[in-house]
């Protein structure tokens, strides 16, 4: 067992059936979005792990299905040594103190109708953890860990600025002394002028709690300063995943490489040469055969409309699914 390993995805799989017209009911024939399609990868104790990709890729339903807010369709989540889709629902309720996520717009994460301090209260509540005058000093001290004050207890979230309202969905996800967090782009909701704050109160929380972070994000810039390693998606699958540096100073795959090409750097000269990308986004509903990158691949080859590639090893624990990959 590798000691290190805090989470394990094997295999994850999550379909979302949809809507069906008379003829394809009749004819006994259902179809899925295929929103994650056999995922696989380990989140080390104490590392920020990136996941990247365009929008519509399954990078937000990968992390609310790993924390079992979505049911799975196939595999499994192994945290800290427990399968959590094996686990009742009083042993998930243990569990989910564990594992916490921050959600990307905290303008609708919160509810209007309660203070910050009752929002921050709800998880101790829920659980039964410590008594009223306990957890009030609880969530007073998280308030002031977040940046915040007493005097913000009895206020609204319509009374916080974005950012604060964030923190504020922070300290309520740390309320129960969680080790991972998934936290789906929390920033991309926020002005550009504090989304290092947060990202900064982030990483400190993180070295002083001994916090492990999922990172949801589709900034490659941010995700570069963060995150620790970084896995690339693409319609529901993982196509590449290696440390941030060696991701982003030797990417392997055709697809991370124009996302890269489309990040804006400060010196030109140093900018990759742009990788445009051809053809339309497919649908998971009707996959193509074989890589399900190459209709919009600048370098596919016959082989990538057969054969679908699998991830392998390039050196340095490097992973890439692709056929030209070497």
């Amino acid at each position: 067992m590798e000691q290190d390993v805090i989470l394990r995805v094997e295999g994850l799989k999550k379909y979302f059936p949809i809507s069906q017209n008379l003829w394809s009911f009749l004819r006994g024939k259902r179809e899925f979005i295929h929103a994650v399609d056999g995922v696989d990868f380990n989140v080390k104790r104490g590392e920020t792990f990136g996941l990247v990709g365009e929008s519509g890729c399954g990078k937000t339903t990968l992390g609310r299905t790993i924390i079992r807010l979505y049911e799975p369709t196939a595999g499994r989540v192994v945290f800290e040594g427990k399968d959590i889709f094996k686990l009742s629902s009083r042993e998930l309720q243990k569990v989910r103190r564990s594992m916490q996520i921050v959600f990307q717009d905290p303008y609708a994460s919160l509810e209007p109708k309660m203070t910050a301090g009752q929002i921050i209260e709800e998880p101790l509540i829920i659980h039964n953890i410590l008594d009223r005058h306990h957890r009030r000093q609880r969530v007073i001290e998280l308030l002031e860990m977040i940046g915040l004050s007493e005097r913000d207890y009895d206020r609204y979230p319509r009374h916080f600025s974005g950012g604060q309202r964030q923190r504020i969905a922070l300290a309520r996800s740390l309320a129960l002394n969680p080790r991972l967090i998934v936290a789906d782009e929390p920033v991309s909701a926020l002005d550009v002028s504090i989304r290092a704050q947060i990202l900064n109160l982030m990483m400190d929380l993180q070295e002083e709690l001994g916090l492990t972070y999922i990172m949801i994000a589709h900034d490659m810039s941010l995700v570069r300063q963060v995150c620790d390693r970084v896995a690339v998606m693409y319609v529901g699958k993982i196509v590449e995943t290696a440390d941030t540096e060696e991701l982003y100073s030797h990417p392997a795959h055709p697809y991370t490489r124009a996302l890269l090409s489309a990040v804006p750097i400060a010196d030109p000269t140093k900018k990759m040469a742009a990788l445009p990308l051809q053809g339309d986004f497919p649908s998971p509903i009707h996959l193509p055969s074989g890589c399900r990158f190459h209709t919009r691949c600048p370098i596919m080859v016959e082989s990538c409309r057969a054969e679908e590639p699998k991830l392998m090893d390039v050196g340095k624990g490097h992973l890439v699914a692709c056929h030209l990959a070497a």
